[in-house]
């Protein structure tokens, strides 16, 4: 199975969750806001930030025919190319955000969605790549990110199997070799009871691949979750305000609930452990509470033990429950007091 190294991480199944916090058009169109988010991002405990590389240009065409209108959903009523030309970040930003990210010490990069956004990510020194859902089918592109030598995330909603596994072949043909895919669904936002969540682990095994997490959910339960089904790589939007009114906010995290992903989803990690039948650091102080054979009641030497006088009870300094039937019968070797711990030397033989 490929693991991934991304500035210096390693990002697999035997490592923490990789928090990935997708940027996208929450800018809102502000260079001042793009800025803010990657702080926000740093300050939350994301292992990196991600963008969006592309122009309205790039994507679609000006028109107003009826395929390229929206109907329904978050962006009812705009043409794609009125949609992209609001949520696009402008290419003259990237440098600016390339640089804030250095200085905070937070990895990022982007989707490009053409050949020209590989040009400039390139020369921004992009670390890795991303390949957006809508984009998995294409494989020209696939091809193009691989072809650069850098690491490959490739989102996989709305890909069936054989195309997933095209955007794989596609992608270890043109020489990566550090790949991992994202189950995900290209809905905005989605349904928690739609993302199959069992589909991570048969992704694993049918693909040979790390397998991550894109969530448009509008909480962190399904990325928290994912966590215990192996995925090893959460993407999720984040915003400043849910209710900021831009393309992504109403189904992006706001700044408090992103710090909540980064804590809950370690922790999540941190709890699968290995399988394991000792005793743990927690329960080693706790052994005395188990319940162990005592007098409850005084007894001669020379009395029977019954179960009038003998009891399994709290705490556990004596003998264990499962010797209760070989006790009762035997008698007291020597006065047995009440509260006494029963152990074999106080029995005759």
């Amino acid at each position: 199975m490929d693991t991934l190294h991304i500035d210096g991480r390693e990002i697999g199944p035997n490592h923490p969750p990789y928090i990935i916090a997708e940027l996208s058009a929450n800018h809102n169109g502000s260079l001042e806001n793009a800025l803010q988010l990657i702080e926000i991002a740093k300050n939350a405990g994301a292992d990196a930030v991600k963008l969006q590389t592309y122009t309205a240009d790039t994507l679609t065409i000006d028109c107003d025919k009826e395929d390229f209108q929206i109907r329904g959903g978050l962006w009812d009523g705009n043409t794609l190319y009125k949609l992209y030309q609001q949520a696009y970040t402008p290419w003259e930003w990237h440098q600016a955000l390339f640089e804030k990210a250095k200085e905070l010490e937070l990895t990022i990069f982007s989707s490009p969605f053409d050949y020209t956004a590989i040009e400039l990510l390139e020369e921004l020194g992009t670390p890795a790549y991303k390949i957006a859902s809508f984009e998995a089918i294409d494989l020209p592109l696939v091809e193009a990110a691989a072809r650069t030598g850098k690491p490959l995330i490739i989102s996989t909603g709305m890909a069936n199997e054989a195309e997933i596994q095209e955007a794989i072949d596609t992608a270890r043909n043109a020489g990566c070799t550090e790949l991992a895919i994202l189950h995900c669904v290209s809905g905005y936002p989605s349904p928690a009871e739609q993302y199959n969540l069992r589909t991570i682990q048969d992704m694993q095994q049918r693909f040979d691949c790390t397998v991550g997490l894109s969530d448009h959910t509008i909480d962190n339960i399904t990325a928290v979750t994912s966590v215990a089904m192996g995925a090893a790589i959460i993407e999720k939007h984040f915003t400043l305000d849910r209710n900021g009114g831009g393309p992504d906010d109403s189904f992006s995290l706001e700044p408090e609930d992103l710090t909540a992903l980064c804590r809950d989803t370690k922790i999540a990690w941190q709890a699968l452990g290995k399988v394991n039948y000792d005793l743990t650091d927690a329960e080693k102080g706790n052994l005395v509470f188990r319940r162990s054979l005592y007098a409850v009641k005084d007894i001669k030497a020379g009395e029977a033990i019954t179960k009038d006088n003998v009891k399994s009870i709290r705490p556990g300094y004596g003998l264990a429950p499962k010797n209760l039937p070989d006790v009762l019968g035997q008698y007291a070797k020597d006065d047995i007091e009440r509260g006494t711990a029963i152990a074999w030397e106080l029995l005759k033989q």
